[in-house]
């Protein structure tokens, strides 16, 4: 999941702290390094891109990569349309997570063929990666009550999930601030 790296329309928060266009320097060359560290022929790396027709059309992500719209709503509406698009297993991570390797993505689908849902947790109480073994079959309304950007995001989605066997992987911290920088 992630926006076309422009100036106060990516990453706010962290240009608050340090000023917009370094805030979107930064998301752009972070993702960069993480599209070269998740690549693995384990799986398939889409990416999902807002806003729509200028994420499909951007040139700052390498071409090799498919590319779905996001489309409109909220954070929880948009993960969940991207997750019933994949056929089978299907894990979706953020773009500003600058910890995430291979073997983060591996552990989050090998965590599925035991569990119908996987969460990666953030230290701010939200989340890095959500999983599930059949996206396809997710109710799109399934993350209406989640109360995002908040210390609340991750337990409101892991009750969304109730009656469902729910794992959760290793801890690791986004950027959200200047604080949180490598």
């Amino acid at each position: 999941m992630l926006k076309v790296p422009r100036a106060g329309r990516v990453k706010t928060r962290l240009g608050r702290d340090i000023g917009m266009v370094p805030a979107a320097w930064w998301f752009r060359h972070q993702v960069r390094r993480l599209l070269r560290q998740i690549r693995d022929p384990r799986w398939d790396v889409v990416l999902a891109v807002a806003p729509d027709i200028e994420g499909m059309m951007s040139r700052c992500w390498d071409a090799e990569f498919a590319r779905w719209p996001q489309g409109g709503g909220d954070l929880g509406d948009r993960m969940v349309r991207m997750m019933r698009r994949a056929r089978g297993p299907v894990c979706v991570i953020g773009a500003d997570i600058p910890g995430i390797t291979r073997a983060h993505i591996a552990e989050g689908f090998a965590t599925l063929g035991r569990n119908d849902v996987v969460f990666g947790p953030a230290p701010d109480g939200g989340y890095w990666l959500i999983g599930a073994r059949l996206g396809s079959v997710l109710r799109q309304n399934v993350l209406d009550n989640v109360r995002w950007s908040s210390v609340h995001a991750l337990a409101d989605s892991r009750a969304a999930f109730a009656g469902k066997r729910i794992a959760l992987i290793r801890t690791l911290a986004d950027v959200d601030r200047a604080d949180d920088l490598p």
